[in-house]
């Protein structure tokens, strides 16, 4: 189905179309941020079940700093043409599914962007440009601003228990901004979720140039767990936290090791991710082409929460509380189950609460995998102002911080 036109998030339409991804200059761990004036360049991948390739165009959207779409027309924000083809891909090779693999790299020969900000790349047929296969998010910055962040166990709240706080500071010297006490707006991701993502407007203080966003309480986050890991890099062996792999045409089938709730145990540490997915047959030389999709098989042993639905949380997912990711009670088995055709790789996953009926955006890790300080979560740090005059957001300053 075609995705909503005032839908902005990174996801996937077509049930066709599957294993988005996206990295600056080859790294999956960097966050999708562009510098200007730099070399980046931005892969965006993915693929079709099918066994022919289609004929794909993209487009892009300038947006806000809240992605909505702002009101600038094209020539704008790019210099070139807003559409390409994507002719670069391959077909699988010695896979059961059958799949094309196709890759875009931004910017290239046919745009240059203009300004900085938040831009939505969207992929179509070319001979239906109103029907979104898919389309993904990521950032052009103006690295103006100098953006530095801490993270703290010790909060406002309470000390070395279930919070961390984030402390931010922009210096914004060089950006050309008038009032940095009114004029820029931090936005503060968690391991790059959506749904707790705070927007600040107002520092707690200023000393010249540089506003400092500290002891406030927008910035203090739940400490939730470090990720859950499975990986699927082979056919014929099960791997880490996997306990049998089958093959029912036309697709292998991974049944996972059976989950259960963490939120009573105590903190076990274990370097993940942070939701991300990687890619990776374990005999290949190209796994972007030569690793299978595999049907996995979730479960969650928890009793049946009412009020409550349970989603899967990671990359893999797109960030979304949807049918995809949405779990399903079985009570024959007495668990919460969801299958999910995944490409062979490594996957990072967490489970999230989210009151029935109530606000999408207040998601808990409190009751499936427990609030513990000392997880390593990675924040991402935003910062954006808008000059008198401009119709949109300019992106100074981008920073990351993981606590340790």
């Amino acid at each position: 189905m075609a995705a909503a036109a005032f839908d902005t998030m990174t996801g996937i339409f077509d049930d066709a179309f599957h294993s988005l991804r996206i990295s600056v200059n080859d790294n999956y761990m960097a966050p999708p941020v562009l510098i200007m004036g730099t070399n980046d360049y931005l892969t965006i991948s993915f693929d079709e079940i099918t066994e022919s390739n289609s004929f794909l165009r993209y487009s892009l959207i300038h947006c806000n700093a809240n992605w909505t779409p702002s009101q600038l027309v094209e020539s704008e924000f790019l210099d070139g043409f807003n559409f390409g083809d994507i002719d670069d891909y391959e077909y699988s090779q010695l896979t059961a599914t059958h799949y094309v693999n196709y890759r875009l790299s931004l910017p290239n020969d046919r745009f240059q962007f203009k300004i900085s900000g938040n831009y939505l790349l969207r992929v179509y047929r070319d001979d239906n440009p109103d029907d979104i296969l898919l389309q993904s998010r990521f950032m052009v910055s103006e690295a103006t601003a100098i953006v530095n962040a801490d993270v703290l166990s010790v909060t406002d709240i309470d000390y070395n228990d279930a919070h961390q706080q984030v402390s931010v500071s922009v210096d914004a010297t060089n950006a050309n901004v008038e009032d940095v006490f009114n004029d820029l707006m931090v936005y503060v991701a968690q391991n790059g979720r959506l749904d707790n993502e705070v927007m600040v407007r107002q520092p707690l203080r200023v000393s010249g140039k540089t506003a400092f966003y500290e002891h406030l309480r927008q910035l203090i986050f739940p400490a939730g767990n470090e990720y859950r890991r499975i990986e699927t890099v082979s056919t014929t062996y099960p791997g880490m936290h996997v306990q049998s792999i089958d093959y029912y045409e036309p697709f292998y089938h991974a049944t996972l090791d059976t989950d259960y709730p963490r939120s009573t145990e105590g903190y076990c540490y274990d370097q993940t991710q942070n939701g991300r997915f990687f890619i990776r047959e374990y005999n290949s030389s190209c796994s972007d082409i030569e690793a299978d999709y595999v049907v996995t098989h979730f479960s969650l042993d928890a009793p049946e929460l009412p009020g409550k639905y349970i989603f899967i949380d990671g990359d893999f997912t797109c960030r979304r509380f949807d049918p995809q990711s949405l779990m399903s009670f079985n009570r024959a088995t007495g668990r919460y189950e969801k299958s999910l055709l995944l490409k062979q790789g490594a996957y990072n996953y967490q489970y999230l609460a989210i009151d029935a009926g109530g606000n999408t955006a207040a998601a808990e890790t409190a009751t499936i995998e427990g609030d513990f300080y000392p997880t390593r979560n990675e924040y991402l740090v935003k910062v954006y102002t808008r000059y008198r005059g401009d119709r949109y957001d300019r992106l100074i300053g981008v920073t990351s911080v993981i606590f340790r």
